[in-house]
């Protein structure tokens, strides 16, 4: 979760450490990005380039894998929503931008393929769908992760998570957060108090193109996406990963999950008609 064009607040050699970032540390030396390796970054780096083979250019581009264990990829330019997130990134254009962009990443990735046999993070490592898939997800479209140029959404950064997935399981990943599918009683008190979200489910499926039958799996899948990301939280706030347990102390602990996954349960008729109807 990196921040291609905020401010540096640190520096490393001649580089410039990029804001946002939870999961990894990431430096800036002009056109390109230094991070942190992980095992499955060849597989990662031959999926970005088949993708910039297919015409894609809504992805960073892989520069090469260093024996030091980083990665260097190429720098996106654009603009990224940090917290506090600004009045832009709650629009219904920047949801349906996002989608836009998500749905033309499922298209190329649908053309290239995916490695099954990758190392690609999975169970409390990551944010995998736990029914697989054809197609590579990024599994973590959130707004810290979509560079936006002159309004809309432009780019994907930060695959650290992608692995094999169903196309319904980014949506559902993408309307966990951008809608965001957040029960009123968390919602109060924060910008999102209010909001319609069936409204915005419906805003979100209609800019993807989604498919009547995914429409209707659709609440039922951001609720199994929440339950993959509670386990995945949970094992970073177990392993003492400051970030997270910060991060949870202000949502309002598992109360808050809890409240918010018996919502997503209870509302599933809603935002069915809503998506249907």
């Amino acid at each position: 979760m990196t921040h291609p064009t905020g401010p540096g607040d640190d520096t490393h050699g001649d580089g410039r450490r990029l804001s946002g970032g939870m999961m990894n540390t990431v430096f800036r030396y002009g056109g390109h990005v230094v991070r942190a390796a992980t095992p499955a970054s060849p597989a990662l780096h031959a999926h970005l380039r088949a993708l910039a083979d297919t015409g894609y250019r809504g992805a960073p581009f892989p520069l090469r894998l260093r024996d030091d264990g980083r990665e260097e990829l190429t720098f996106v330019d654009g603009d990224v929503a940090l917290p506090p997130f600004p009045a832009w990134a709650y629009t219904e254009p920047t949801l349906g931008s996002a989608a836009e962009l998500l749905r033309r990443y499922h298209d190329a990735a649908a053309r290239v393929g995916v490695d099954a046999t990758a190392p690609w993070a999975s169970g409390s490592a990551g944010l995998a769908d736990p029914e697989g898939g054809t197609i590579l997800c990024h599994n973590d479209p959130c707004l810290e992760n979509l560079v936006f140029r002159r309004g809309r959404a432009a780019a994907l950064i930060d695959f650290d998570l992608a692995a094999p997935g169903r196309p319904v399981w980014d949506v559902a990943a993408l309307a966990y957060y951008l809608v965001p599918a957040v029960d009123p009683v968390s919602a109060a008190g924060t910008a999102h108090e209010g909001v319609d979200v069936p409204r915005r489910l419906r805003v979100l499926a209609d800019a993807y193109g989604l498919a009547p039958a995914d429409r209707a799996a659709l609440p039922g899948v951001i609720g199994q996406y929440t339950t993959v990301a509670r386990a995945f939280v949970a094992a970073r706030v177990d392993g003492g990963q400051e970030g997270f347990v910060r991060a949870l102390e202000r949502s309002g602990g598992w109360e808050r999950w809890d409240r918010r996954q018996a919502w997503l349960v209870e509302q599933r008729p809603v935002f069915t008609e809503a998506l249907l109807g």
